[in-house]
């Protein structure tokens, strides 16, 4: 009697390279996404938390006025002035800060060409929008 051998196909599926590489992927990632340092502006919006980098002696005030003029301690400034003036405070101070007040109605530009310089100077800056 002859005994038929019958090929069975197996649907087997070997999981553990595909686990392999997930976890390989996992570690890319993790590894990648540490390194990745956000550019963004060091600004402090104010609420309840004090903070003692924020506070400053001679109280440097950046207004901005809804035509997009600028004001340092509430006399007229131009924004290459602004930049002068921060790179002195920067100078002065060892944890300089800087309040930005802005119209509601001051054009976004104005608001963050002052941002950027505060942050090119590594000035702490708190935003206080006035009507």
């Amino acid at each position: 009697m002859g005994m038929k051998k019958r090929s069975k196909v197996s649907a087997e599926f070997s999981m553990s390279s595909l686990t392999d590489i997930i976890f390989l992927l996992l570690i890319f990632f993790m590894l990648t996404s540490s390194l990745v340092t956000p550019n963004a502006l060091n600004l402090q919006l104010p609420g309840k938390k004090t903070n003692n980098t924020t506070s400053n002696s001679k109280g440097t005030v950046v207004s901005i006025n809804s035509s997009g003029t600028y004001y340092l301690n509430n006399n007229r400034i131009s924004l290459d002035g602004i930049s002068n003036q921060f790179k002195k405070l920067k100078e002065r101070s060892k944890k300089p800060a800087v309040v930005i007040k802005s119209s509601s109605r001051a054009p976004i530009d104005n608001v963050v060409a002052v941002m950027d310089l505060a942050w090119k100077y590594q000035i702490a800056a708190v935003m206080d929008e006035t009507n």
